[in-house]
């Protein structure tokens, strides 16, 4: 069945809460498995870019926002995916990627952005205007956030109008921590405060009447918080549904809206499943996805390495930690520790940031040699208990990779439409 972001508030005001997973993430394995279990589920196939990820000037993906809407299409055409299926949303637009410039330095390229975004037809716009630019504290009050939102709404609005389609939702709010995990070890993630989430909406809204978009408003769906669930590089806090009752409450008041929870990575089917029904009906998953397909790949490169002559001793993870040292820019603001915590958290840290080395042209010619290895080969099934217990199903048969690879990422996929469908 598919839900639609527009019915969420009335699907919770009825009773019967429904949610939909957001997939934030540009890597083709994790893209082909999402859309190819949106055309096998029926369900809305909700796929998101960061700002950093995807901007204007290229973000860390070297992606536009049109060559992203084109990598999504082209897939979701070579897996049949109907296009009406799939909606493409933006997270955190802000001016978060320049907070070393000044605000208006920074604040005009976010809207450049936020245009680049609606004109390749991202409907969903998460307005993150809440980061300290230069010279600023690192978090904004309400005031300065919500009129940092409404300049890149009224952009967003034009946009649309000019390029014509339908008109943005938008979604309000930040979370803490910031996105991604936690840097460090976790003992408890405290939910939003109610007053809190109020006071939010009640500054955002004046100020969008005040900028003469009240429209717009009323197209804004949901506001991020903090449920109290979260990830560090080890460990995870799941949600405790006791805990943000005070916070749930607050829906109540307003019935046009759902929370979007991020971090969401890593709580499994059970607490999914209670964020959906206290009416978190957004759920960003994306370091988990990343994070399995990982585990798979390494599973596959041990693999090779012990059944493949000639093969190497796992290059593939050699090839990332090289990778990895020689450009640390991406991890080593995040991992603590000594050489050896540092090492084991390149790797296997919750927080995934090895994903943001995949897309390099040595990393893809590491995973097209461990395909081209293991394609069409018997891997026994004794091998794979050793490396990979749950894929059993894949021993004793030509192997296709690509084909393992998504099963592993549809498994997480599957947990969050179980949780968003009752």
């Amino acid at each position: 069945m598919q839900v639609k972001l527009e019915q969420l508030a009335a699907y919770r005001a009825s009773g019967t809460p429904r949610g939909i997973s957001s997939v934030c993430s540009a890597h083709p394995i994790i893209l082909r498995a999402a859309l190819r279990h949106g055309l096998q589920s029926g369900a809305t196939v909700l796929i998101e870019a960061t700002c950093n990820q995807v901007n204007h000037l290229g973000g860390y993906t070297g992606m536009k926002p049109a060559d992203f809407v084109a990598l999504v299409c082209r897939i979701a055409a070579e897996e049949g995916c109907p296009v009406e299926q799939i909606v493409l949303g933006g997270d955190h637009l802000g001016p978060n990627p320049w907070r070393d410039r000044d605000a208006e330095a920074a604040m005009a390229e976010a809207e450049k952005m936020v245009a680049a975004y609606v004109a390749a037809g991202f409907r969903k716009l998460h307005l993150d205007a809440s980061m300290g630019c230069k010279d600023e504290p690192v978090a904004l009050d309400d005031a300065v956030t919500a009129a940092r939102a409404v300049r890149l709404a009224a952009v967003a609005e034009k946009t649309a109008k000019d390029v014509g389609g339908d008109m943005p939702c938008y979604i309000i709010g930040t979370e803490v921590p910031p996105p991604g995990g936690a840097d460090h070890a976790l003992d408890t993630i405290i939910p939003t405060a109610p007053e809190a989430v109020r006071q939010t909406l009640a500054v955002h809204r004046e100020a969008f009447a005040q900028a003469g978009l009240a429209d717009a408003f009323n197209r804004v769906i949901g506001i991020v918080v903090q449920p109290g669930a979260e990830f560090g590089n080890c460990n995870v806090i799941f949600y405790d549904r006791e805990k943000a009752q005070s916070l749930v409450r607050v829906l109540d008041g307003e019935p046009g809206l759902v929370f979007e929870a991020h971090s969401t990575d890593y709580q499994g089917a059970k607490p999914l499943a209670g964020l959906v029904e206290d009416g978190f009906a957004i759920l960003k998953v994306g370091p988990e996805l990343t994070f399995v397909l990982r585990e798979a790949l390494y599973a596959l490169d041990v693999i090779a390495s012990d059944l493949v002559p000639g093969y190497g001793e796992r290059p593939l993870k050699q090839e990332m930690e090289r990778l990895m040292l020689a450009d640390p820019g991406n991890w080593n603001r995040h991992y603590y520790g000594d050489a050896a915590t540092q090492a084991v958290l390149r790797h296997y840290s919750l927080s995934d940031r090895i994903r943001y080395y995949w897309a390099t042209v040595a990393a893809e010619k590491a995973v097209a040699r461990l395909i081209a290895a293991l394609t069409g080969r018997n891997i026994p099934l004794p091998m794979m208990w050793q490396y990979l217990p749950a894929a059993t199903d894949f021993a004793d048969a030509p192997l296709e990779p690509e084909t393992f690879l998504i099963w592993r990422v549809t498994q997480s996929l599957q947990a969050y439409h179980a949780a968003c469908n009752g």
